[in-house]
């Protein structure tokens, strides 16, 4: 990790950050980071789609003893690895839960950071097809030199085009700024 012990830094700044350091610490040492990860991406799909299970991260009123209990109850019932139940047992301990979305988010980015990948977050008017991000993260790779990993958005107001952000970098080439570019230059 010497080349990108930076990026971790970033990354780990915040209190999920630190949390989510501490998980993927523990996952390479026990050889699990794959294994957590797809834990989380399992945890992740569950938080978007049961009101129920957001609710119960998010709720102050749920005491740590009945929110650790039901944790436990849904990492049993969604297969997640132990490291992961045990990690979110010591979140439930700890009134970390409402944390989860953003740890879940940080230790993702440290596990691409750790294998040299690099994260495009991507927005589109309309879905994009499995050829097209494909043959994305293919040029994104010829530009950057090294595998490109892609988050997607859906955004109609961007009219058509794509909207990159690959680190600090955007790229703009959305229907909507080109508009925008051409109305300005209209005015002046």
């Amino acid at each position: 990790m010497e080349n990108s012990g930076g990026i971790q830094g970033n990354i780990t700044a915040g209190l999920a950050g630190r949390y989510a350091s501490a998980l993927f610490d523990l996952a390479r040492e026990s050889n699990a980071i794959d294994s957590v990860q797809k834990s989380l991406s399992v945890l992740k799909t569950a938080l978007a789609d049961s009101a129920d299970l957001s609710a119960l991260v998010s709720s102050p009123v749920v005491g740590r003893s009945d929110a650790a209990k039901a944790i436990a109850a849904v990492a049993k019932a969604l297969k997640l690895d132990s490291l992961t139940a045990k990690f979110l047992g010591v979140l439930a301990d700890n009134r970390r839960l409402a944390d989860l979305a953003g740890m879940i988010d940080a230790y993702n980015a440290i596990v691409a950071a750790h294998r040299g990948e690099v994260t495009a977050k991507v927005t589109s008017a309309h879905p994009l097809s499995a050829e097209q991000l494909k043959a994305l993260a293919a040029n994104l790779k010829t530009r950057v030199g090294r595998d490109v990993q892609i988050a997607t958005t859906v955004d109609p107001a961007i009219l058509g085009g794509l909207v990159v952000q690959l680190g600090s970098q955007l790229i703009d080439g959305s229907i909507r700024t080109r508009l925008n570019s051409f109305a300005q230059a209209m005015k002046g």
